[in-house]
Parts: structure tokens; sequence; C-alpha cells
């Protein structure tokens, strides 16, 4: 089924704000909702990033767009329907210098305090405010 044009913009202002994650940092689905002006759609945030495509060809794609860098607000990887896609995540993160940690039952988390990204807004809209950047 086809997305609406609404639900389109969501889809790639969320994929277009996780690019902007730094490598070997992370943040939430819900900062990602608020950066994107939504911040009551953390778990759309979650949706989109489900259904992020795998074809190289698309515009947004699982090359392109840092997935693994967004976790829930514990600091802790989602569990997945697929019990290895919370590890697949850890691992690409850790690839990237990120400390992934397991805890006592399972849980596999990340310390914000080191590795956590949470600006005010997105480094690609700083300075818009007015034409020299100053507010």
């Amino acid at each position: 089924m086809p997305r609406s044009d609404e639900a389109e913009a969501f889809f790639f202002a969320v994929y277009s704000a996780v690019r902007e994650i730094p490598y070997g940092k992370v943040t939430t689905y819900g900062h990602i909702a608020k950066l994107v002006g939504t911040p009551q759609r953390p778990r759309q945030v979650g949706i989109c990033l489900k259904h992020l495509p795998e074809d190289p060809d698309v515009r947004y794609n699982h090359d392109n767009v840092p997935w693994q860098r967004v976790i829930n607000s514990k600091g802790i990887i989602s569990p997945r329907s697929q019990p290895s896609g919370a590890r697949n995540q850890a691992a690409a993160l850790q690839a990237e210098g990120v400390e992934v940690t397991t805890g006592a039952l399972g849980e596999l988390s990340v310390d914000f305090a080191e590795f956590g990204w949470f600006p005010e807004i997105l480094p690609s809209e700083e300075g818009e405010g007015t034409p020299n950047g100053e507010d």
C-alpha cells in the first residue's frame, strides 16, 4: 500500500534526521521525534526505521541511514521480532566504537553520558533563524 504524501514526508524527515547522528553516538526514538517536530510520535520513528528499505537504489536505505544509532529512552537496544536483530544492532554500534553492555536480564544497553547525542536542533538547521545565523 502506497504511503500518503504526509506519511512519506514524515519518513523522509526521520531518515534525514537520523543521518545527522554522528558516528559513534546514539540518540533515542523520542529525541528524533522531537527534532522533526513531532515529540508525541517516538513509536512512529521506530516504525520508520523498521521499514527502512534495504534497496541501495532508493534515496534512503540501510546503507545511508545509520538506523543502529537510535535506541530507546532507557539506553537499551529495543528487542526485535527476530532474536538476532538487537544483537545485529549492538554489533553495528560496537563497530563504531560504541560500548554496548549486557545487563542481568540480557538487555543490551549504551551509556548516554558517554555516547549520547541530544542537540536542541539538528545541525543542518543551525543558523536558519536569520540571514547571518544570529537570533
